[in-house]
């Protein structure tokens, strides 16, 4: 049965959380304490979610009904209530008014599984590069020319591929804005071809044989932390980028099957991931289990052992061994590989992108799961460390 004012004011307060339901999701929590919150459960992108609607009886049984539909209307157009109020929080001065490209913005970025890092670094590219010239307008009246201007404005401080990822990122919140009923058309789409093109990102590598021999046998005699040691070794066997190495965790690697599932949260497109392991990678593990098996992460900050080791740690091996930047980069492991095996050891270019975590698609246009030509794939990954193994004895 719907709730009514009488039945709140006589509920009494039990030794646990209490809920009395009114219905469409609502329902008023009534803690031990006394204190009567109101509470709205629905699902969103397949998830459960709880928005809180305040406190009885500041917000009236009618107030809160009124809130709950004006909830469920935006859910029925896309919007995630929950996001859409931080974001309208978030943009909530003056110059910004509901349904401006910056609340959507703020809605949409709220809405990304990315880990939080590069969460940061996306909103910071909106604050500073975007929101102070477009951040007040409607999406709906805003044109491919206002982001030109934008992307004009980052290529003349030479921060081109910056010019291209924020426009990518400015066309993803336009589509949504599409999608929600707040615009008509994405017209950053419309700027194909009229930004300045990105250089390509190679990060510095070793691809010659002779150098990657003197690179891994300084890795392998390298005096530091055990931890770090470990990492150093370890990632040119698995050439996984460095945020998922140094976060890895105990509780992914199984050493009896030799095996380590990325989670998608972790993984930069946001699929699980399965690496392989070596017989060389399971030494190396086996090796430092005993020093950090008992806790979370494979290689804990030096510090605190609840957080994974710096980003900088291995890098800064690397330049305490004599390796510049313009010579090696922790993410350079990766260009290593994929060059190496295809030019030095000959496997099929689509098996190397599979393990690197590229998206590759089968004829049909679909993505391949993790285990797509895992037979193979564990075969290369040991073929590789043989042969690591082979240039460093040299």
């Amino acid at each position: 049965m719907p709730l009514t004012d009488t039945a709140i004011r006589k509920a009494k307060p039990a030794d646990k959380p209490t809920k009395l339901f009114d219905g469409g999701g609502l329902f008023l929590l009534l803690n031990p304490n006394g204190a009567r919150w109101w509470r709205w459960k629905y699902r969103f992108a397949g998830k459960e979610k709880l928005l809180s609607f305040g406190v009885y009886p500041d917000v009236t049984l009618a107030d809160a009904r009124e809130k709950r539909d004006e909830a469920r209307r935006q859910l029925a157009s896309g919007i995630d209530p929950g996001a859409h109020r931080k974001a309208t929080a978030a943009a909530a001065r003056p110059a910004v008014f509901a349904d401006s490209f910056e609340l959507v913005a703020r809605e949409w970025l709220a809405g990304r599984p990315w880990v939080e890092s590069y969460r940061k670094k996306v909103t910071a590219w909106f604050v500073n590069d975007v929101f102070p010239w477009v951040g007040s307008r409607p999406p709906a009246d805003l044109d491919a020319a206002d982001f030109l201007a934008i992307a004009r404005k980052l290529e003349a401080r030479q921060a081109f591929e910056s010019a291209h990822r924020v426009m990518q990122n400015c066309s993803q919140v336009m589509r949504y804005a599409v999608a929600t009923r707040r615009a008509k058309h994405d017209p950053v789409a419309d700027l194909r071809g009229a930004l300045v093109p990105a250089p390509e990102d190679n990060h510095a590598a070793v691809t010659e044989p002779a150098a990657l021999a003197d690179l891994l046998r300084a890795m392998h005699g390298y005096y530091g932390l055990p931890m770090t040691q470990a990492a150093l070794k370890l990632a040119p066997l698995v050439f996984v980028r460095p945020v998922e190495l140094r976060t890895a965790e105990w509780a992914e690697i199984d050493l009896d099957a030799a095996t380590w599932l990325i989670p998608k949260h972790k993984m930069k497109m946001r699929t699980e991931h399965l690496v392989p392991l070596s017989r060389q990678a399971v030494e190396i593990l086996q090796e430092i289990h005993p020093l950090t098996g008992d806790g979370r992460y494979v290689f804990p900050g030096h510090r605190s052992r609840s957080r994974p080791m710096s980003e900088n740690a291995v890098l800064a091996a690397l330049r305490r061994m004599g390796f510049g930047t313009e010579e090696v980069t922790g993410h350079g492991f990766r260009a290593t590989a994929r060059t190496m095996l295809d030019e030095v050891l000959g496997f099929r270019p689509d098996i190397i992108e599979h393990q690197l975590a590229h998206r590759v698609k089968d004829p049909n246009g679909r993505a391949y799961n993790r285990t797509t030509h895992l037979p193979e794939r564990v075969r290369m990954m040991q073929v590789w460390a043989d042969y690591l193994d082979e240039l460093r004895l040299r």
